[in-house]
């Protein structure tokens, strides 16, 4: 054979044995995602069908809208998250880097084109990623208690609860949770979590997450598009009594900060020690969807006392001072 056909041979050859390494890799990969999306689909049982579901959640509490009048609490109906239709797949697993680990469950895989990152870390065999509201919420509990800034440990109120990573995140520590959460497929997840993190006799949950005192709210779903959707609501107040502690109140509504603020005037104006330290989201944005601003809110605070308030990230934190 002469040298350049040889040479010739030879590339093609290795050509060849780079396209076959490819297929091998692809198929590989793909008979993994499909035994992956198998185990999902088929092994994974709904929470109803628990051998025993009287163990861990007879305590899980999850209350329907209630209705009310002239302000008067109602007795909440329970909402029974074993008797929910159960979403599928499941796609659960450990929070990596808190000091008080939890788990939470995926609402959102992404798409083939874009999965979703914490999907892809499952099949590299690692925990999700640390969220970032997670760790502030345990470092804010953690310091609370190191200073003694409350005067007993209370409930930490989750508004806006998404999968419930500030809820689990405090639920861990051993808190008390009361979590509102509006759509649905958030609100599976938050079953989900009551099940994984055997939380059942902590967390404590409502199908709507404005706790406003207006209906026709606008909430930014899916990477902050603005989606309107007609709630009915009520505010923290009449839900909150007046005789339960609140450590921390945490917000995330998309916009609707001021107007969970606002219904929950009577919880704010508690005396220093007992008055909740407050995480709000603030993004001026999302504030001006609800006709309300930044400045809205902070002079709504320092109104309520709370004249400590600062900023970190897209969130803000207050706090009522002790006077000596």
């Amino acid at each position: 054979m002469p040298p350049a056909r040889f040479s010739m041979w030879k590339k093609d050859k290795a050509m060849i044995t780079q396209q076959s390494m490819r297929c091998i890799v692809l198929v590989t990969f793909a008979v993994i995602m499909s035994v992956l999306l198998l185990i999902l689909f088929v092994v994974v049982k709904p929470l109803s069908i628990c051998p025993n579901p009287e163990v861990s959640l007879k305590y899980v509490h999850i209350m329907k809208q209630p209705r009310t009048s002239g302000g008067s609490r109602e007795n909440l109906e329970k909402f029974d998250c074993m008797r929910y239709p159960q979403a599928a797949p499941v796609v659960a697993n450990k929070v990596e880097g808190v000091r008080h680990p939890f788990f939470i469950s995926l609402a959102d895989l992404g798409s083939p084109e874009k999965p979703n990152r914490n999907f892809l870390r499952i099949l590299k065999g690692k925990p999700f990623r640390k969220p970032d509201i997670s760790q502030t919420v345990q470092d804010v509990l953690e310091k609370l208690e190191s200073n003694s800034l409350t005067s007993i440990r209370g409930t930490v109120v989750d508004v806006g609860a998404n999968v419930g990573m500030a809820a689990f995140a405090a639920a861990a520590m051993g808190y008390k949770v009361v979590a509102f959460e509006a759509v649905l497929e958030n609100l599976q997840r938050l079953c989900d979590g009551l099940y994984l993190n055997r939380a059942g006799d902590m967390v404590v949950g409502r199908l709507d997450n404005s706790a406003v005192s207006m209906t026709g709210a606008k909430l930014a779903f899916k990477s902050n598009e603005i989606v309107p959707v007609s709630v009915r609501s009520v505010t923290l107040d009449t839900i909150i009594p007046k005789s339960e502690p609140v450590t921390l109140l945490k917000i995330d509504v998309q916009g609707w900060e001021y107007h969970v603020l606002k219904g929950a005037s009577h919880l704010l104006s508690r005396v220093p020690g007992d008055a909740p330290y407050i995480i709000y989201e603030d993004d001026e944005k999302l504030l001006r969807e609800s006709n309300t601003s930044s400045h809205n809110i902070r002079d709504f605070l320092v109104s309520m006392g709370y004249d400590s308030c600062t900023k970190h990230g897209t969130d803000t934190h207050c706090k009522k001072e002790r006077t000596t």
